[in-house]
């Protein structure tokens, strides 16, 4: 167990599914708070002060972004989205409210327990300076603008640089296209998202080994990019 007494609040209206993530991260040895609607989950969020949340959206009484944004308000926990629903539109507005990680039902326990923990280990190493990445062969210095490839140093242009930035910024976690075009060209460029997908396959070219199948620059369809340092998957069945 990598975190083992870290504490999940689970926001969700369905019991049958509270029951099965009780269980499943019971074994895992996390501790669990429950809560069956949005104003209930605020509250607890508050009171019990768990280390991360797994919201639904679709809850009885009010959204679960509005769960999200109160959350948001006071603290950096993960947050994870859980929800049925599948449109990019939802994907977009939860991720720029301040989710770390969106999951669609049905899921698998495998996948969902292997993002828990690695938010969890994200949470954790959180600092507030900036380091050295590595990505495969490539390494970044985040603080002295300085990139290494295979020993070799790799010539970013300052907006290049800049987009790296800001997705190390937020290592592992989806960044909107919104809010990458806001903090590298300006709030008038907000939808200028050509402007990404020139740069970003620029950056390809340069630090992934295979720029067509990149390892590290993730591209989120839809709804942004994802900076990873490596990646792992856990192969689940469960779904409700």
């Amino acid at each position: 167990m990598t975190h083992p007494g870290a504490t999940v609040l689970i926001v969700e209206d369905e019991p049958e599914i509270r029951r099965f993530l009780r269980s499943a991260l019971g074994a895992e040895g996390f501790k669990v708070v429950e809560s069956a609607t949005a104003r209930r989950g605020a509250i607890d969020a508050t009171t019990h002060k768990p280390d991360m949340a797994i919201i639904d959206l679709g809850l009885p009484d009010y959204d679960g972004i509005d769960v999200i944004r109160q959350i948001r308000a006071w603290s950096p926990m993960p947050i994870i989205v859980l929800s049925a629903r599948t449109q990019e539109s939802s994907k977009i507005r939860a991720f720029e409210t301040g989710a770390d990680d969106y999951i669609t039902k049905p899921f698998g326990i495998g996948e969902l327990l292997a993002r828990i923990r690695v938010a969890l280990r994200r949470a954790l190493h959180a600092t507030p300076t900036q380091h050295t990445i590595t990505l495969g062969e490539a390494d970044i210095d985040i603080e002295s603008r300085a990139a290494m490839r295979a020993g070799k140093a790799v010539h970013l242009t300052p907006t290049e640089f800049r987009i790296v930035a800001c997705l190390a910024k937020h290592l592992g976690m989806v960044v909107t296209h919104k809010q990458l075009l806001t903090e590298v060209w300006g709030p008038q460029h907000a939808s200028d998202t050509h402007y990404l997908r020139i740069y970003l396959k620029q950056i390809r070219d340069k630090l992934e080994v295979d720029p067509v199948q990149p390892r590290h620059f993730i591209t989120e369809t839809g709804i942004g990019y994802r900076l990873v340092e490596s990646q792992r998957a856990t192969p689940g069945t469960v779904g409700t």
